[in-house]
């Protein structure tokens, strides 16, 4: 049996959590295979525009990323504040994020022609 992925999350989240009865600590099944930041969003019904950034075993990346299982997982909102967000990554993830959700509307074709 695979271990489960710790999420915790943090700031802004855990009213959202609150809201929905739902812990601010999680133990998550994920697939042999691992799964990206925006479905494991998905898969806790949080709303992934309110996700700036995720740290997975205490380094910081976008939705994109795969967690895996075993992975110790904090989901950092929007509203870190000042210099924090620039020094620890926040805003580049956040930023893509951003790009990777306006480019999920486009079809492969506009994405190679833009």
């Amino acid at each position: 049996m695979r271990d489960p992925a710790t999420v915790r999350m943090l700031g802004l989240l855990q009213p959202v959590c609150a809201e929905r009865g739902m812990p601010t600590t999680v133990a998550v099944e994920i697939a042999e295979e691992g799964i990206s930041g925006w479905q494991l969003a998905e898969q806790l019904t949080l709303p992934a525009e309110l996700i700036e950034g995720m740290f997975v075993n205490h380094t910081l990346y976008g939705l994109g990323h795969t967690v895996m299982p075993g992975d110790r997982v904090a989901l950092v909102p929007y509203g870190t504040p000042g210099p924090h967000r620039v020094y620890l990554g926040l805003y580049e993830a956040g930023l893509e994020n951003r790009q990777e959700r306006a480019g999920a509307g486009d079809s492969e074709e506009d994405r190679q022609d833009g």
